[in-house]
């Protein structure tokens, strides 16, 4: 017969796993999905004359789909930086362009920060992995990092408990080393040899995270390479890549790669199906920067990645949350990358001071079905010698180009989304306005923390 303390302790242990089975019912799971640059017409939901996306399309029809929304910066790491912060990428400083290849700065201050070796995030300023785990959450980045290839800035010591991908920004999609020849695959902090297509090693990696942490809340951050270069399909294990045609896209190959891409999210969908978990999460699905200019489809946009003009920066953004996220709904909020950070954080009540936070909550906008409102954003993005800046106020934008000499344009977006009609001339005082406020961000962002 147990006595006293034994019945004492089983009750606790008893009250212990309900407590956390209450817990994983009430708090919504979150699966994040990024595509790498994924151009704003890639998608057949978004209007692609040819490449096949059910399931993606099927998140939209199920969810809730994005038609003003902007990445934090026109390159990977640095909207990278802004989805992990929660604030402007400037903030973060040597992060304003994607890392090069091999641990590579590519302006002034990044190249200082590599020869130091502390070129990347540093895990003191990430927010979102470390906030979630004090939340309750477990949480498992799989994919692209591109934050560092120090062995301090490797994603555990973030925070994140699970972490297989690579460090750097794309790979070889079958042998996974860089065009430098780096081999930069890991699981955790130790380097790692697999054998397969790099969009379904993510893949399978997230669908085990899922098969583990099915009874307890967590954030699965599946972060694709896809559609990024090397252009390599599925089918294409003996095509010769190198060098000579790393960056070559051709349009057949690309399009196997979005549909690709479009089966593997079917894949993550079907498991939480499986594990009865749809109605408990949060599905995002978003791409980092804008797509790379020979290969992706901007459909009505000007421009492309590493620019700040529309294409360079404005994204797909779907989201899907059953019974809070009304089905079939078209918003025209403005939002940005860091918005989605402030909107994580909330829902599983993690504990973050709102001044660390430069966004707002877009999902409570959605789901308590909020007025859409006017917003300022900012975009400043350096390689080498040329700078992109931008800055939209409303329905007007600014957008300068330094590289040698000076660029610059005023847009009206609700009239002209492709760009094409420069205003500066017929509207000078607007300019100025515009001018004068990204000169104060630009003053805000510069005292680093």
């Amino acid at each position: 017969m147990p006595t006293l303390r034994e019945l004492a302790q089983l009750l606790m242990s008893t009250l212990t796993v309900l407590g956390l089975a209450t817990h994983a019912a009430k708090t919504p799971n979150v699966v994040f999905i990024f595509a790498d640059d994924l151009g704003y017409g890639d998608l057949g939901c978004y209007g692609h004359p040819q490449a096949k996306t059910p399931h993606i399309d099927r998140l939209a029809k199920e969810g809730v789909l994005f038609t003003q929304h902007y990445a934090n910066g026109p390159e990977c790491s640095p909207t990278r930086t802004a989805l992990l912060t929660g604030r402007y990428q400037q903030r973060a400083g040597g992060l304003e362009c994607a890392i090069g290849t091999g641990n590579v700065g590519r302006y002034d201050e990044a190249i200082e920060l590599a020869k130091k070796r502390q070129l990347g995030l540093p895990a003191k300023q990430s927010v979102l992995p470390s906030a979630l785990k004090k939340a309750g959450y477990v949480t498992g980045v799989f994919g692209k990092w591109h934050l560092g290839y120090e062995p301090q800035f490797n994603p555990v010591e973030h925070g994140w408990d699970e972490f297989f991908g690579y460090m750097g920004g794309n790979v070889h999609y079958f042998n996974h080393r860089e065009l430098s020849d780096l081999h930069v695959l890991y699981r955790g902090r130790l380097p790692v040899y697999e054998k397969g297509y790099m969009t379904h090693l993510i893949t399978d990696s997230s669908l085990e995270f899922i098969e583990r942490n099915k009874n307890r809340p967590f954030f699965l951050f599946i972060s694709h390479e896809t559609p990024h270069f090397p252009f390599q399909g599925p089918g294409d294990a003996k095509k010769q890549v190198d060098q000579s045609n790393w960056t070559e896209p051709d349009a057949e190959t690309y399009v196997a790669m979005l549909e690709d891409l479009d089966s593997e999210v079917g894949r993550v969908l079907a498991s939480l199906k499986k594990h009865q978990l749809e109605k408990n999460t949060l599905v995002v699905f978003v791409s980092d920067n804008g797509g790379f200019a020979r290969a992706a489809n901007m459909g009505p946009l000007s421009g492309a990645k590493s620019t700040t003009l529309e294409g360079g920066i404005r994204v797909p953004l779907i989201m899907r949350w059953p019974g809070r996220i009304k089905p079939g709904t078209i918003s025209k909020q403005v939002c940005a990358t860091f918005d989605l950070t402030r909107s994580i954080l909330n829902l599983s009540g993690a504990k973050v001071p709102a001044g660390q936070l430069d966004g707002f909550d877009l999902v409570d906008h959605i789901t308590e079905n909020r007025k859409d409102f006017s917003r300022t954003l900012f975009w400043r993005g350096k390689r080498g010698e040329r700078t992109w800046s931008a800055v939209r106020s409303g329905d007007l934008k600014y957008v300068r180009k330094v590289e040698g000499e000076t660029s610059e344009w005023l847009f009206d977006l609700a009239d002209d989304i492709a760009e094409k009609n420069n205003l500066g001339e017929s509207r000078p005082g607007e300019l100025r306005r515009l001018k004068k406020l990204l000169a104060d961000w630009e003053k805000d962002v510069a005292t680093l923390d």
